[in-house]
């Protein structure tokens, strides 16, 4: 295939890999689904917030091994077989609700969707960085918008769909179209060849390049491969856990700001507030990664910590409604921002050649942070969990205001790149 073809074809490639990451981004929406589980199961609050620790702990031990998997297999392989996981978790999470038997909800739509979107998570990021060597920045800000936004789409989508259908029912219909749109998608993405750049594209010198790039082997004995993971971990625990309560603590505001009681109407001006902040989810995504290739990854992180950290401090004395929105918008874009950063900050780092790999086990800190951060959220009240964020990501710029390039000194030939073209 010429190089013309091939300079068209990355850019379908890429529409693939956002309506994956899209509909895969709808596990963010579950604190809209609380409320009305809670109503039609009769289980404990504490105990149905807990299957979001749950399947966010999954999705980042499963994208460590997604992205071993992606440089031995190929892309299509290894994200069909997550999608099609992630698709029959929601299915079976509708069968659990059905049952009334929440340890088949833990496991069915915790621990099964939880590896498949982890296994697929990982497939698109991996693939459009060797795809868009000359667009990092921007590609992975489209790439992981898709998975912000997934959490809008279906936080303004459900509760209508429960009112018409039943909770039930709407994990049933949702779980059909996950497994149907993304195994289609799937099955488009493949790697470019071996060696190929875009026409015109010199890599900088200011990066790592193909040929340059640190194998896992070499990545793991550097110190700062695990500043990006306690940099990614602290970043994401604190809007993890804002992220699992943002419906009930909008509603809480809006309450005492506006006088409702009523659970329904609380619920769907809740999910307002939730679906709001999520399209900031996704297009912090953007805003950030754009910003990063022109100011550099490193300070925005630096940017990014400090002033979450001053709003996570202020977030407890809020009252106002509007203002309570602002802030949850801004603290999830850069949620998102993180995500979109990320991928290119270890890129930028490591290299591109392995990066499926390196940066799979990078994402081992998002499934340990969406179990501390909701742990967090869980186990304090609000004031408390919101302090800890702050403290934490104080620690976050800390450790990203210490953060070198390392420098590439021997190469490890025992592991090699995936060359096959699907």
């Amino acid at each position: 295939m010429s190089n013309e073809n091939l300079m068209s074809k990355r850019w379908l490639i890429a529409a693939a890999g956002i309506i994956i990451m899209t509909l895969l981004g709808t596990v963010y929406a579950w604190s809209v689904f609380v409320k009305p589980v809670v109503a039609a199961t009769g289980w404990d609050k504490g105990a149905v917030a807990t299957t979001f620790m749950i399947i966010i702990g999954m999705i980042g031990l499963s994208a460590a091994f997604g992205g071993i998997l992606v440089d031995k297999k190929g892309p299509k392989f290894v994200c069909t077989l997550g999608v099609v996981l992630y698709g029959i978790g929601v299915l079976l999470g509708g069968v659990a609700l059905n049952s009334g038997n929440i340890l088949f909800l833990y496991i069915g739509y915790g621990v099964i969707g939880g590896i498949g979107n982890g296994l697929a998570y990982v497939v698109p990021i991996a693939t459009l960085i060797r795809w868009f060597p000359d667009r990092r920045g921007l590609i992975m800000g489209l790439s992981v918008m898709g998975f912000g936004l997934g959490a809008a789409f279906i936080g303004k989508i459900v509760p209508g769909l429960i009112n018409n259908v039943g909770v039930v029912n709407a994990f049933f219909i949702l779980g059909t179209i996950y497994l149907v749109a993304n195994t289609l998608a799937a099955l488009t993405l493949k790697n470019p060849p071996a060696g190929w750049l875009p026409d015109g594209f010199t890599p900088s010198a200011k990066t790592v390049s193909a040929a340059d790039s640190f194998s896992w082997d070499e990545a793991k004995k550097t110190p700062q491969w695990y500043m990006i993971w306690t940099m990614l971990f602290l970043n994401v625990s604190a809007g993890m856990g804002l992220i699992s309560k943002l419906s009930p603590m909008a509603q809480e505001v809006i309450s005492a700001a506006k006088g409702i009681s009523d659970p329904a109407q609380l619920a769907v001006l809740g999910g307002g507030v939730l679906a709001t902040a999520s399209i900031f989810n996704g297009l912090g995504r953007l805003f950030w990664s754009a910003v990063s290739d022109k100011i550099g990854r490193k300070n925005v992180f630096l940017t990014m910590f400090a002033t979450q950290a001053a709003l996570y401090f202020y977030l407890p004395q809020v009252t106002d409604v509007m203002l309570f929105t602002v802030i949850a918008c801004y603290l999830l874009a850069c949620l998102g921002g993180g995500f979109a950063v990320m991928p290119s900050f270890a890129a930028d780092s490591f290299g591109p050649t392995y990066i499926g790999k390196v940066y799979g086990f990078v994402l081992t800190a998002w499934g340990a942070a969406g179990v501390a951060g909701g742990f967090a959220f869980k186990m304090f009240d609000k004031q408390q969990s919101l302090y800890i964020a702050a403290g934490l990501l104080i620690a976050g710029f800390v450790v990203t205001l210490m953060f070198q390039r390392p420098k590439h000194v021997s190469h490890y030939k025992s592991e090699q790149p995936a060359t096959a073209a699907e």
